[in-house]
């Protein structure tokens, strides 16, 4: 699954860290939805999306 999380990030002056500690998930786990190594669960994608006020649909591309 591909996702423009990284783009955003850096639109939103966001560093992987920063993102993992509003969505209460590791750093790591950043970095591999990044690399595309790792689907977000539902509630993941929804907290992320909601970080960036976009719709899932609009980070995450199925």
């Amino acid at each position: 699954m591909d996702n423009c999380i990284k783009i955003l990030r850096a639109k939103f002056n966001l560093s992987q860290a920063d993102l993992a500690k509003m969505v209460k998930v590791r750093r790591e786990t950043i970095v591999f939805l990044e690399k595309g190594k790792y689907n977000p669960s539902l509630q993941l994608a929804y907290d992320i999306s909601k970080v960036f006020n976009l719709r899932i649909e609009e980070v995450f591309l199925f």
